[in-house]
């Protein structure tokens, strides 16, 4: 164990050393570069907006990127923040001494509320200019704003709260449209609900919320200086837009449900953290005497939507009596606190301040932060100054903080995109699992880390703890790349053999069976695993030599199997005498080769059952190769069971039709063993053609005559056309047997009455039988009695042959008597004959001078010309132009040579002073041959008629224009 620890540390770390030689940067123990190339910007990024207010800034609210600001005694200041070069100032109108004490702003960034110190509310809709006063608010100091979030659109608020100095809430509706927006008041109502009090008696309404839960539940939240309100309620659908007064009449007659803490700010403030845009708020913060109380915001819950509720102390730095926050802000992680000069961040994991920015005195006393929750920006303002917070990558450290909390899950989901931190985690997480026993976990998360893989296996072999490493190596190992074959093969080796101790515990001891069964299938699926099949098959020598070191031979045949070495699984089978498994492994797999090997020790036990198997294979497999598993099985075995063995043979030669010699030889030595019925009809059923006949006739001949089957060798004699051999053999079994021999060679009729004057000697002599004798000259016609008198004895009476000589002396007569018949018809046809060629001699034809060339179409008579029978009639020079193309070579040849000799006997002689008696003779024999000349060309030219003869019906598929002039052809028609 130690050595496959060693050669998987220096393979693991081979690439790790070589980089460590080419840079400065130091690897840590994880395996990965903890270097920053630049300064990481913070998590607040601060922002002073240029502006400067021509009066101070006494109230400022931003939503939906809707920016509004009041300024001195009577203007504000509006501002689209997509376009922050076109501000737009209203005047508020007033001459009094009246001073804006709040503002705010819906979500939608359209309706804004303005209170006033003496007790009243305007109203300014993004839309106009003009501001309008809320009558029916008149004598109420405006504390909050509940907006309603579900109904409220651009003109209309929907039912929202007011919460007022006195601790009243009232319940209110705003509206405005173009046409009349001048002729009646935008609020439509304005109505008490609740009044909230402390100990005390009534207390200003701090804050109001408004959030919608599911099933038509509504959560409203409201706080006092010391206290916080739920009001939970269910509203009917489809009466939203009636308002809230449902909610608050369940708690008509009791208190809700509230937290109270005792110290005292003079006021408080909640903020809420929403994920993103129109989706319900996840968690909020609440800043009050006694620090700020931080939850989350369950809505799922009955009675109350907080939850995981923890109070955050403030820091020591902050006294409420001399230097009390001003304002809260709460992000996903962080809840900011405004004091008067500073603001500082707190973690809302663990209650850490993680960042303070202190603020020039030049710029005044902070006044007011807020939030925009659509853009998650952050505002504070001065009476001078207005700054801007942009929050970026807030959630980069939260991990570390989930990770010092043992909350890894939690720190893994945060880090997921950070290799370097996940592997701090992870390593976290597995010595937290180790420390605390939780041995499989560690191990999982160990073989996740860049931890050196030695100490991890050496730490829990040191612990005991196989299962555990076992847990370790399999991780670690699916991990692997598949380049990494080294490290690949040690930790499956290792592996198997962990297996292997570990299933050798467990097989011995019976109270741990369905841990065993388990741990087996483990190891099964460890073995067929696709990602270690590569491996395995590589080393599966070693693999064996495992097993076998083992004794679990039921995993060495299990492994055999997903190996696909079946050659293998079948000898263990029939080593341990499981003939049927090793057949189905054969069976189910198909493979002929293992067929070939295993079938000599199978037909010996089974033999059925693999002919069986032979036959399911069909013509897969190759019947010449198990011919030697059928000679062994047969030489030692009994009739029945050699029957197995011709059921294959039949097989093959009827149903698939084999044509090899081999197996027909050996189907016909089983034959003549055990079937000799079934050998002759073998015989028969292959036919006397020689070239159809798939056996080896010699073979066969030999086979039959050493059993001592006489009719099947007069088959094969006959086969082979040694019919005296067979009329010889066959005369020993049966004469008729002999006489359907002896009418094979019907062409030969010398050899077929050699072959029946066999069959008379043997009758007549052997049998000493007359009357066969006699029929077998009836059965033979080749055969007459003079032929058979000499193979009877001197003392036989002429009575036995009567009736035979008078019917052969008939013959003789018949036979004389057609003789003369066919001299007389030959000597009318030679008669008949003469007279035919003599009318030809004197046959002619009549041509009348208008009679034109039926090829050219001119006047017959003005050239030289043939007459045939059938009446056409054609120039000599247009019927050899017709007839010469069609003429085969040889004959164009010799009328090219005829035509030539023709016009050479046509010119006169040179010379002029040869004798006149030699002249004469010369003459004589130029007309001779001239006369000759134009007969041979007669017989090729006017052989037949060109338009009545053959020539016509060859010529039937010759196109009518030649292909090699057909373009010309063509051309010439354009």
């Amino acid at each position: 164990m130690a050595s496959i620890l060693d050669e998987y540390e220096d393979s693991l770390h081979r690439s790790v050393s070589v980089q460590q030689s080419r840079t400065s940067v130091g690897i840590p123990h994880s395996g990965y570069v903890n270097a920053r190339l630049e300064k990481e910007t913070p998590i607040f990024n601060k922002q002073r907006i240029d502006f400067a207010p021509p009066e101070k800034i006494n109230s400022l609210v931003v939503s939906s990127n809707q920016l509004c600001m009041s300024l001195g005694k009577d203007t504000l200041l509006r501002i689209d923040l997509g376009k922050p070069d076109e501000p737009n100032q209203v005047e508020l109108g007033r001459k009094d001494e009246a001073r804006v004490y709040k503002m705010f702003l819906d979500h939608t960034g359209s309706h804004l509320l303005i209170a006033l110190n003496t007790s009243e509310c305007l109203y300014l809709n993004r839309s106009v200019q003009k501001v309008r006063v809320l009558s029916r608010w008149k004598g109420h100091l405006i504390e909050s704003v509940g907006w309603n979030k579900f109904l409220g659109s651009e003109t209309n608020t929907g039912p929202i709260l007011v919460g007022t100095s006195q601790g009243q809430i009232y319940e209110a509706e705003i509206s405005v449209s173009e046409g009349s927006l001048f002729s009646t008041n935008p609020d439509q109502y304005f109505r008490q609900v609740y009044t909230l009090e402390e100990e005390s008696g009534p207390a200003p309404v701090c804050c109001l919320e408004i959030e919608r839960g599911i099933e038509g539940k509504f959560f409203i939240i409201a706080t006092t200086r010391k206290r916080l309100f739920q009001f939970v309620g269910k509203v009917p659908e489809g009466t939203e837009q009636q308002g809230f007064s449902s909610v608050f009449a369940v708690h008509a007659d009791h208190l809700p449900s509230f937290r109270e803490f005792p110290a005292n700010l003079g006021f408080s403030e909640i903020a809420f953290y929403t994920p993103k845009l129109r989706s319900n708020p996840r968690s909020f913060a609440w800043m009050m005497g006694n620090g700020v109380l931080y939850g989350t915001l369950d809505y799922s819950r009955p009675d109350s939507v907080l939850s995981d509720e923890r109070v955050w102390v403030y820091p020591p730095d902050i006294d409420i009596t001399v230097n009390k926050p001003i304002s809260i802000v709460l992000t996903q992680f962080h809840f900011l606190l405004l004091l008067s000069d500073r603001v500082k961040a707190v973690c809302t994991l663990n209650g850490q301040v993680v960042f303070q920015d202190l603020f020039l005195e030049k710029f005044g006393s902070l006044t007011r932060m807020i939030k925009d929750p659509t853009v998650q920006q952050i505002w504070i303002h001065t009476e001078k100054v207005v700054f801007r917070y942009h929050v970026q990558r807030e959630s980069r450290d939260v991990w570390k903080m989930y990770m010092n909390m043992n909350k890894f899950d939690l720190a893994k989901e945060y880090c997921k995109d950070r290799p370097e931190c996940l592997d701090i985690v992870l390593a976290k997480e597995a010595e937290h699992c180790f420390q605390n026993k939780r041995y499989l976990d560690s191990a999982k998360c160990y073989a996740l880390t860049q931890n050196y893989f030695e100490e991890i296996a050496l730490k829990f072999i040191e612990a005991k703890q196989e299962e555990a490493l076992m847990e370790f190596l399999i991780k670690k190992l699916s991990n692997l790349k598949p380049s990494e074959k080294t490290q690949t093969t040690l930790l499956t080796t290792w592996l198997t053999e962990l297996y292997l101790n570990w299933l050798g515990i467990l097989q011995g001891d019976p109270s741990q069976r369905n841990l065993y069964l388990d741990t087996r299938e483990k190891f099964r699926t460890f073995l067929s695993s696709p990602k270690n099949k590569d491996c395995l098959f590589n080393n599966r020598a070693s693999i064996y030599e495992l097993l076998a070191s083992h004794g679990d031979t039921e995993h060495m045949v299990y492994f055999a199997v997903i190996m696909q070495d079946y050659e293998r699984v079948v000898a263990h089978h029939c080593q341990h005498d499981e003939y049927d498994e090793a057949l189905n492994v054969l069976s189910r797999h198909k493979d002929e080769k293992l067929f070939y090997k295993f079938s000599p020790v199978l037909i010996q036990h089974i033999p059925k059952k693999v002919v069986d198997a032979w036959i399911s294979m069909g013509s897969r497999l190759d019947a010449r190769n198990l011919i030697p598993a059928l000679v062994n099985y047969s030489q030692s075995a009994s009739t029945q069971q050699i029957n197995e063995a011709i059921r294959y043979m039949e097989f093959c030669v009827y149903q698939l039709e084999e044509t090899q010699q081999a197996i027909h030889n050996y189907l016909l030595s089983l034959y003549a063993l055990c079937r000799p019925d079934s050998l002759l009809s073998y015989l028969e059923q292959a036919g006397t053609n020689p070239n159809r006949i798939h056996y080896d006739l010699k073979y066969a001949l030999r086979l039959c005559a050493e059993h001592g089957h006489h009719r099947a060798c007069v088959h094969v004699y006959k086969v082979m056309e040694l019919y005296e051999e067979a009329v010889d053999l066959a005369l020993q079994v049966d004469v008729d047997l002999a006489k359907s021999c002896a009418d094979l060679p019907e062409d030969d009729e010398e050899l077929r009455k050699k072959l029946w004057l066999k069959i008379a000697r043997h009758v007549v002599q052997e049998e000493k039988d007359v009357k066969k004798a006699m029929a077998c000259l009836s059965s033979c016609a080749l055969l007459k009695i003079e032929d058979v008198l000499p193979f009877f004895p001197d003392f036989v009476t002429i009575d036995h042959f009567k009736e035979a000589i008078c019917n052969s002396l008939e013959d003789y007569n018949k036979h004389i008597e057609e003789l003369k018949r066919e001299m007389e018809e030959a000597t009318q046809s030679a008669k008949r004959i003469r007279e035919d060629i003599q009318e030809m001699r004197n046959k002619y034809g009549s041509v009348e001078p208008q009679e034109k060339c039926a090829a050219c179409d001119f006047p017959l008579l003005n050239r030289p010309f043939y007459l045939f029978l059938c009446g056409h009639m054609f120039h000599y020079d247009c019927l050899l132009q017709a007839v010469f193309p069609n003429l085969p070579a040889y004959k164009q040849a010799k009328l090219e040579d005829l035509q030539k000799k023709l016009a050479a006997t046509s010119q006169p002689s040179k010379s002029h002073h040869r004798p006149k008696d030699a002249d004469t003779s010369s003459l004589g024999k130029g007309q001779q041959s001239r006369e000759q000349i134009k007969a041979d060309i007669d017989d090729i030219v006017a052989a037949e008629c060109v338009y009545c003869g053959e020539l016509m019906i060859r010529s039937i598929d010759k196109p009518f224009i030649d292909p090699q002039k057909y373009e010309e052809e063509m051309q010439s028609w354009l």
